[in-house]
């Protein structure tokens, strides 16, 4: 899968002509990224299936928080069939600091993201629900077919989500754009493998990298700013000392971001930071860096921010990775 993440912070009517320019462009995949203080997703993958023609659609990551995960379930399973069968359902525990914005408690993440795929793949399949674990579901079930099979992504950044991942679902979305976590992060991989079941068949290990491309290097790495301040301001302790980062900064950036001082997170990242969580620089630059986070994974999403002019990026991205 080579794919590519579009942020509905820019109207519905640009990111579905940035997604033809992304088929255009030979991506076979695009995600919508999924935060509330966005445009809605799933509106904004509908208009996308119809001006598009191949391309796989799907939310990455949404979290089962914000919304009920029967509720999820059936928002992919509508775009499944608008789209003729072309969606893909990215799921992932979300952003603490942005979840507490809506005062919502990130409880037992991971058995949260496994019960909720679960169910959507039993609903999908036609079967009725009963659940009393993370969420409740008394007797559910969808009132319409859903056409052909829908894969799934776990959106992962811990080694015990994405082992989970490797062992219960059809890929994993890992979260880095540097070659030492996915070193690290393909271990992970094969300790999941070892417990996944024959029957479950092949598993996609995707780099889920936030990118930035531009012909000018410090432009694109100036746009990187935003996505890295996210990532830094949520990254545990190990992942911040795999890249001697230095974790009081990373804190504040954190703090900011929960504070809804974005301008001010964005401020605080260093560039170390982005050297860590960002593939940023020109096209040579970037080609070079997938080149090398390439050598651990089977498929590349480019994440947001892209660059700082998007039609551009998309398709510098694209020829980089060709």
């Amino acid at each position: 899968m080579k794919a590519i993440e579009l942020t509905p912070e820019h109207p519905v009517e640009e990111l579905t002509e940035l997604a033809v320019t992304a088929e255009e462009a030979d991506f076979d995949a695009v995600f919508a990224a999924c935060h509330y203080f966005n445009r809605d997703p799933f509106v904004t993958l509908s208009r996308i299936a119809d001006a598009t023609d191949e391309v796989a659609l799907g939310p990455a990551a949404a979290n089962p928080y914000d919304s009920h995960p029967l509720t999820l379930a059936s928002r992919v399973a509508t775009l499944q069939e608008v789209s003729d069968g072309r969606a893909v359902m990215g799921v992932g525990p979300g952003d603490r600091s942005t979840l507490s914005s809506l005062g919502v408690e990130r409880e037992k993440p991971l058995r949260r993201v496994l019960e909720t795929f679960k169910t959507a793949q039993d609903l999908w399949a036609g079967e009725s629900v009963d659940l009393d674990g993370t969420f409740t579901a008394n007797d559910a079930a969808l009132e319409y077919e859903v056409p052909g099979t829908i894969p799934v992504y776990v959106g992962a950044q811990g080694p015990h989500m994405i082992r989970m991942a490797a062992k219960h679902a059809d890929g994993v979305l890992y979260n880095g754009s540097h070659p030492r976590d996915f070193a690290w992060a393909a271990e992970q991989v094969e300790k999941g493998l070892e417990e996944r079941p024959d029957e479950r068949g092949e598993f996609d290990f995707a780099a889920y990298a936030s990118v930035s491309v531009a012909e000018d290097e410090e432009a694109a790495r100036e746009a990187a700013r935003p996505p890295v301040a996210f990532i830094a301001g949520g990254a545990a302790p190990p992942v911040l000392d795999r890249h001697d980062l230095d974790s009081e900064r990373a804190t504040e950036v954190g703090q900011a971001i929960e504070a809804g001082e974005f301008s001010e997170a964005f401020g605080l990242v260093t560039e170390e930071m982005i050297d860590a969580f960002c593939i940023a620089g020109t096209q040579t630059q970037v080609e070079e860096q997938m080149a090398a986070v390439r050598e651990y994974v089977d498929s590349f999403v480019v994440g947001s921010p892209l660059g700082p002019d998007l039609a551009d990026a998309i398709r510098l991205a694209g020829q980089a990775l060709r």
